[in-house]
């Protein structure tokens, strides 16, 4: 039988990308669900092509539109936050894609892992915000959680039954600052962050591996979705971006999960595990990379990796806290309302300002969430008036 499928942000770069490897195999895939934010036309023309059982618009405004769009296809159409919690407890649905952005796919993953779903996991920022919390439900409702990120993909894919892991090797493609000096970073601007040398992605994001952020979150995941100590977490910048992730085992041997640039891989295996399917697209020519490059992060330059470390290492409701900032300073810094490095003040910032928990519960992560985006849009506001001040004094 065809797996069942909801795509939790189907209109933006994993969501697409998904769809491309649905399309790719009728055979063995179907849409059972998609849900948008806002983009009402594109995912009106995905639903067109794919025919879902449903569709979900979180942002009731644009309900009206998709109604109208969709109101000679036989597809049920829903609008809201609740709606799509909803939807991913549907009976059917055998694999929920988390591909949403940001702390808003933290509780349709609850719901989902409730409802026994599996989870393919491209929304990093659940296990960021609550990672205990994540993975003691999904052992408690005994439900996969499926990595669709890169680098834990290729992670997952090196594992081997029985050998314990050593250390974890998250590689970083340094992004487009790397050979940047800290007097050029202080004057990037959101242009130059949103052209990613090495992948195509969606805006926040792009701005996250610019200023490591994203590796940051990726080191967090990689504790919960691996088990694994912060000490046994190594991050390797590797411009290439032709290694995704290694491994390394008691006994010094690595390994290593290559190829291109496409995350169609990731997605596809997340969807076929344990199976491998054929899959389209560019194949690694190794002639074409007669040189691969390895070198340590700069965490002076790139303070949001340290950051994230940090969070990582004081745990409880720290890494919610530098979640929830660095959403507010990446809308911000789209704005052109922060600079680039500006961006990692703010989160240490929120990091010291807002109220720690040791062991928080759901409610917590809820309020934590709510707490730091005041105080972060706060510091914000604070930084463009006293920018303000600077300009008309000179």
């Amino acid at each position: 039988m065809k797996k069942q499928i909801a795509i939790l942000g189907s209109t933006g770069s994993i969501g697409t990308q998904a769809l491309q490897v649905i399309g790719e195999h009728p055979d063995l895939y179907e849409v059972y669900a998609l849900t948008a934010n806002n983009k009402v036309e594109l995912l009106a023309e995905q639903a067109r092509k794919f025919h879902p059982e449903v569709v979900v618009i979180a942002n009731e405004d644009k309900y009206k539109a998709l109604k109208e769009a969709l109101a000679d296809e036989p597809v049920k159409v829903y609008a809201g936050a609740e709606a799509l919690c909803q939807v991913v407890e549907s009976q059917p649905i055998d694999i929920v894609l988390t591909a949403m952005v940001g702390y808003a796919g933290l509780k349709p993953t609850i719901n989902a892992i409730k409802a026994g779903k599996i989870i393919a996991l491209a929304n990093k920022e659940t296990l960021v915000v609550a990672g205990e919390l994540i993975t003691g439900l999904a052992r408690q409702y005994k439900t996969p959680i499926l990595p669709v990120d890169s680098e834990h993909s290729a992670i997952f894919q090196c594992l081997e039954i029985n050998n314990p892991v050593h250390k974890v090797i998250l590689t970083a493609s340094g992004g487009p600052f790397r050979t940047f000096t800290m007097e050029q970073l202080q004057t990037v601007t959101k242009e130059q962050a949103l052209k990613h040398p090495n992948w195509s992605m969606g805006a926040k994001i792009t701005i996250d591996s610019a200023s490591m952020m994203n590796k940051g979150f990726e080191v967090i995941e990689a504790k919960w979705l691996f088990g694994v100590t912060p000490a046994q977490i190594e991050v390797v910048v590797h411009p290439q971006s032709v290694i995704h992730s290694m491994v390394e085992f008691e006994d010094g041997a690595v390994k290593a999960q290559l190829g291109v640039p496409d995350m169609r891989l990731p997605i596809q295996y997340a969807f076929s595990y344990p199976k491998r399917e054929h899959l389209s697209g560019e194949r690694l020519d190794f002639a074409k990379y007669n040189t691969l490059t390895f070198e340590k992060p700069d965490t002076q330059r790139f303070r949001n990796l340290a950051l994230a470390y940090e969070a990582l290492h004081q745990g409880g409701n720290m890494p919610c806290i530098v979640n929830a900032a660095n959403e507010v300073v990446v809308a911000a810094f789209l704005k052109d309302q922060i600079s680039f490095l500006g961006m990692s003040d703010v989160i240490e910032k929120a990091m010291n300002r807002v109220p720690f928990i040791q062991t928080p519960a759901y409610g917590d992560y809820v309020a934590t969430d709510a707490e730091t985006r005041r105080i972060a849009a706060e510091l914000v506001m604070k930084g463009m008036k006293y920018k303000s001040k600077l300009y008309k004094i000179t």
